[in-house]
């Protein structure tokens, strides 16, 4: 099989998926991060899926450092992530929310609140 310039294999996503191309759940984003449990892995889990878990092994991934480190599609990973976590070898979590923006009259009155004491 030849290669892609940049170093990426020519396989197609739904080989490594072994033919399943949407994730069983849909609420897995690019940004969940992922968890191995430490439960051990059947003698019968596909390639790709032990890559996975072999990558988690270390600590926590989000499902794009994943795809990254696999060097598969994000959405070939999104479908084996949910498998994993179908079968209780991987926990996933909802993606941290971003924070609220602060309110820039807030920060003012804190400032001059600051300033104030400064000076007493």
């Amino acid at each position: 099989m030849t290669g892609r310039p940049g170093g990426r294999p020519l396989v197609p996503a739904y080989l490594s998926t072994g033919g399943v191309a949407r994730p069983s759940r849909p609420r897995l984003e690019r940004l969940s991060v992922l968890t191995g449990t430490g439960e051990v892995a059947p003698a019968e889990l596909p390639t790709a899926q032990r890559a996975l878990l072999d990558e988690l092994a270390d600590g926590a991934l989000t499902v794009v450092e994943a795809a990254a480190l696999l060097r598969l599609p994000v959405s070939a990973v999104r479908v084996l992530a949910a498998a994993l976590v179908d079968r209780n070898l991987v926990l996933a979590r909802a993606p941290i929310p971003p924070a609220e923006r602060f309110d820039p009259d807030l920060l003012k009155r804190v400032a001059d609140g600051l300033r104030a004491l400064k000076h007493d």
